[in-house]
């Protein structure tokens, strides 16, 4: 790999857009409507995931990136996921197993990846995570790339990802949202806050919505309630407290199975499902924060969470298509129940003094996980290609009963430093401790009770020189670190193991033209991760820590004001992943493939226009060619779609919008599923939505 070759390009292309600010300078005024900084990459606001001290996304020396509830909703999307696979390098690759899941910067799963509300994060149990998955309720959501966090509870190698809830407000409000689409989709959304008492403020956001889908037995239906308040209890202390309930029966979809290794438009439509899957998930969430402020220098808090998940999955989830018969041969008859439930608590101090502040915190959480199955996950029919009978999940000839169950329990300590040397230079440093104990019981014997202790610590160390006002240079040094498998589900053969440990080198530039008309920012980075598990090459059937993986690559983000009334968001990512050592089953070696799902390319390109009471705009998203193993032998082609929305101002608080979705309807595939099968991506389809704020 040749990094000096792979960088000149984004070097000469970063002293170009340096040398040009001048001539920026005289960009075209634009006048927004709408609520403030509701465009551009927000780089003169903070970004809470990246540091949980006040240093804005100009100074931060690291790659993060937000999306405010404005942009998400003029772009038209209705999932997280949609979103945030919109921000630069991060690509979709959720499947119903796994629930939600991304990839960054060479790195895959949501063990790599971390999803948290409001800096709390949910432990992943059996690699899934289903929460948040709608944006209803939402203020921002913001991306950090890279093993980059040590105060949020995640050291994870690929980014963290934070949705971040609209607060309580003394001001009263009112929305409203209603909607109508393809595949029968209606969705309706209700979010309100003003005064509670004389000291406090509520808020409170609904959504519901249901779909037919785009194929057979397409149904989905989600719905939640989000109810949030603060009061003053006395002068300098005031209360937070929460309370969440969200259901999800996403569309009991597991993928179409390849014909002669490809995706067959006469299969776009089937669903190889049985007739009576189930896949549900329900989640709830209670917190509650104190605050207080003991000097004007000095503020403590301390938050108490709890969550509990539970989660079933009734499916038949493998299928291959034999030419020979013309029959679609199904097997996996899988059957699975999560319980879960944590809680959790951070005690944390803030302290400013002059060019210097500091944050400080302890966290400690109890996690109960248990997993109930029907494993060995038999069973077996063939259908017919199209008009056949789905049959029933109940075939399957294995019981359902209890596997095994877990209690971890976690404790860590955070340690977070920003020092103004002067108007020019901010350094930062941060470290984190964190101690996993888990306890195992298998539930089907006696047998297989154990216990392991897991430790790991996370460092990040930079500096951010600002050229000029709007604009900075930045570097840093990181660690970071991943379970080999989900921690609350680890199995005896891993609880031998230690965490990976991942090691970040990154240099970048963020700078701001025309008084904020113009933003860009671009990122190399270096990543090297090891301790991931290969084979021992003197006994092929023993597993050991001893793998590596290196991940290079090069961002670019932007957001312009192009002329009066248009402005282009963009961006770019290349991503050169490899593994450096790694053996598989028969000691072969994937030294010097790419790992599975990771593009070396992605990007995306939104323009919008503005012309009195409308706004028209049109995004492109492409991913490039995926591997779908280690092995590199099988291909997820490269993908492009084309979205667009326009929207007409009725009335100073009522919007209508046209969102339009694949309008080139694209037959392309989202992320495998096994060999045979790929899950594909919606056809061409429409939405309209009225958005009433008041």
């Amino acid at each position: 790999m040749n990094t000096i070759f792979q960088a000149r390009p984004l070097a000469a292309a970063i002293a170009l857009l340096c040398a040009t600010s001048a001539f920026a300078q005289d960009l075209p005024i634009v006048t927004i409507r709408g609520p403030a900084g509701d465009e551009g990459l927000a780089l003169d606001r903070q970004n809470t995931i990246g540091s949980r001290l006040d240093i804005s996304a100009l100074d931060l020396p690291a790659s993060a990136e937000s999306l405010s509830a404005a942009t998400i909703a003029a772009r038209g999307d209705l999932l997280v996921k949609d979103a945030v696979t919109r921000t630069t390098g991060l690509t979709d690759s959720s499947s119903p197993g796994s629930g939600i899941s991304y990839s960054a910067r060479g790195f895959n799963g949501n063990n790599s990846i971390a999803m948290l509300e409001n800096g709390q994060r949910l432990l992943v149990g059996s690699t899934t995570a289903t929460y948040p998955a709608d944006p209803w309720g939402y203020e921002t959501i913001e991306v950090l790339r890279g093993p980059g966090s040590v105060v949020h509870g995640s050291g994870t190698t690929g980014a963290i990802i934070n949705a971040v809830r609209k607060a309580p407000r003394r001001e009263s409000s009112l929305e409203i949202l209603g909607g109508i689409g393809g595949g029968e989709s209606l969705r309706a959304g209700i979010g309100a806050t003003g005064a509670l008492g004389e000291q406090g403020a509520f808020r409170v956001d609904a959504y519901a919505g249901r779909s037919d889908g785009f194929i057979d037995r397409g149904e989905s239906r989600h719905g939640k309630i989000l109810t949030s308040m603060t009061t003053t209890l006395a002068p300098g202390v005031t209360l937070y407290a929460q309370l969440d309930h969200a259901e999800q029966e996403p569309i009991r979809y597991f993928g179409t199975p390849l014909v002669n290794g490809g995706l067959a438009e006469r299969l776009r439509d089937e669903n190889y499902n049985a007739g009576d899957a189930v896949l549900r998930f329900v989640d709830d969430k209670a917190v509650a924060r104190l605050n207080w402020q003991v000097a004007p220098n000095l503020d403590i808090s301390n938050e108490l969470a709890y969550f509990k998940s539970r989660r079933d999955w009734r499916n038949i989830e493998s299928y291959a298509y034999d030419p020979v018969r013309d029959v679609v041969d199904r097997s996996d008859y899988i059957g699975i129940r999560h319980d879960q439930e944590q809680t959790a608590n951070r005690l944390e101090a803030r302290w400013k003094t002059g060019a210097n502040q500091v944050v400080a915190g302890w966290e400690a959480s109890t996690i109960n996980f248990k997993h109930t199955n029907n494993s060995p996950y038999g069973g077996a029919s063939t259908v017919a290609p199209s008009g056949f009978d789905p049959g029933s999940f109940w075939d399957t000839p294995d019981p359902f009963r209890p596997n095994f169950a877990t209690d971890t329990t976690t404790h860590a300590l955070y340690l977070e430093d920003a020092w103004r040397v002067d108007e020019r230079l901010l350094l930062t440093a941060g470290a984190r401790h964190d101690r996993y104990k888990i306890d195992r019981r298998n539930l089907l014997a006696d047998s297989g009770h154990f216990g392991t202790t897991l430790r790991a610590n996370s460092v990040r160390v930079g500096a951010s020189w600002k050229l000029a006002p709007d604009t900075s240079l930045y570097g840093q040094v990181s660690t970071g670190s991943d379970p080999l498998t989900s921690l609350l589900s680890m199995t005896l053969a891993n609880s031998k193991f230690k965490l990976t440990d991942a090691r970040q080198v990154e240099a970048g530039v963020k700078q701001m033209l025309a008084g904020g008309r113009a933003e860009w920012t671009a990122a190399l980075y270096q990543i090297k991760k090891d301790d991931i598990i290969t084979r021992d090459p003197e006994n092929p059937a023993l597993s050991v820590q001893g793998g590596s993986q290196t991940s290079q690559g090069a961002e670019v983000s932007a957001s312009v004001s192009l002329a009066p009334g248009w402005r282009m968001d963009a961006n770019v990512a290349y991503t050169d992943a490899e593994f450096d050592e790694l053996l598989e089953a028969g000691n072969v070696s994937r030294a010097g493939n790419r790992p599975a799902n990771v593009p070396k390319v992605s990007s995306n390109l939104w323009l919008t226009h503005r012309a009195g009471d409308w706004r028209t705009s049109a995004g492109l998203r492409y991913v490039g060619e995926r591997f779908i193993s280690n092995a590199n032998t099988q291909t997820l082609p490269a993908y492009t779609t084309l979205d667009a929305s326009i929207g007409w101002a009725l009335s100073r608080n009522v919007q209508l919008q046209l969102n339009l979705r694949n309008l080139t309807d694209k037959l392309y595939a989202i992320t495998s599923y096994g060999s045979s099968q790929y899950l594909l991506g919606d056809e061409r389809h429409a939405e309209l939505t009225v958005h009433w704020r008041y």
